[in-house]
């Protein structure tokens, strides 16, 4: 229980440095109202708090013409983890080779994207670019609701990496004695650079700027694997999902509605916040 609690404050800590990446280079930033800021954090909670809700909503809401893409999905999915282990073992072992690739899927999906977030809201706030700063906001936001969605399903999956065990990948090896065993799918990595690359490609949506995030996306993928980090189908189920988490945050922002919803009301003992819930929408 003791390794648990630990590994789950390791966790959190990274969605405060998402949640926080913003902030530490954007002091010079005016507060929104009802928008997410330095000097409105809990509008930025709530935002994400609001995307959960509706990301596990989704499902529920899924139209006919979404089989179109989900089926295809399902199936590549199948198959990768069908072959997961002969890929791996055709790939062997090359520690250096593994370092390298390691460091780049380090740089590329995580450090850079959170840097260029808190980057892009410190430049648009200073020279007043909002378009530049939403896109800042939107890229953390995502990337801290990939996050979320991803420490759930890995510790649900519960699957080895490609170094553990005997490297076959297996889910629930040890059924629910010693879990979780493994937290190999989805990659983090990968559902991190794609919701990203997504918000990025959806705000400059010219064909340089979708070149340049997807092709950082598709290196990390890559890398994950070529790293022995991941196996191909935790970069396929962590790709597919960060590119849709990228569009919801995207889609959700624009059109500006939610099942949540936070205001500030006054009661007998002061100031306080509502948080509400619709249970139509």
């Amino acid at each position: 229980m003791a390794l648990l609690v630990k590994f789950l404050l390791k966790r959190l800590s990274w969605v405060f440095l998402l949640l926080g990446s913003v902030a530490a280079f954007g002091q010079a930033a005016s507060p929104v109202r009802n928008e997410c800021s330095v000097s409105s954090l809990q509008i930025c909670a709530l935002h994400v708090m609001q995307d959960e809700v509706g990301i596990v909503e989704s499902p529920f809401r899924a139209k006919p013409d979404d089989f179109l893409w989900i089926a295809p999905f399902g199936a590549a999915t199948v198959v990768s983890i069908w072959k997961d282990s002969t890929v791996m073992s055709d790939l062997g072992h090359d520690a250096k080779r593994e370092n390298d690739f390691r460091r780049i899927s380090d740089y590329g999906g995580i450090y850079g994207p959170v840097a260029f977030s808190g980057a892009a809201y410190a430049v648009g706030a200073f020279r007043k670019d909002e378009h530049l700063r939403e896109t800042g906001v939107l890229a953390a936001e995502a990337m801290t609701d990939a996050y979320i969605l991803n420490t759930g399903l890995k510790y649900a999956i519960n699957r080895q990496d490609p170094n553990q065990g005997d490297e076959m990948g297996k889910f629930w090896f040890h059924g629910t004695k010693g879990w979780p065993a493994g937290q190999s799918m989805p990659s983090e990595h990968a559902i991190n650079v794609w919701a990203f690359a997504h918000v990025v490609a959806a705000e400059y949506p010219s064909w340089r700027t979708r070149l340049i995030v997807y092709s950082l996306a598709t290196t990390v993928s890559a890398s994950r694997v070529i790293a022995r980090e991941h196996f191909p189908s935790d970069v396929i189920v962590g790709s597919t999902f960060g590119y849709l988490i990228g569009g919801y945050v995207f889609h959700r922002r624009a059109a500006g509605m939610s099942s949540l919803s936070l205001a500030s009301i006054k009661t007998a003992n002061g100031k306080g916040f509502q948080l509400t819930y619709d249970f139509n929408r």
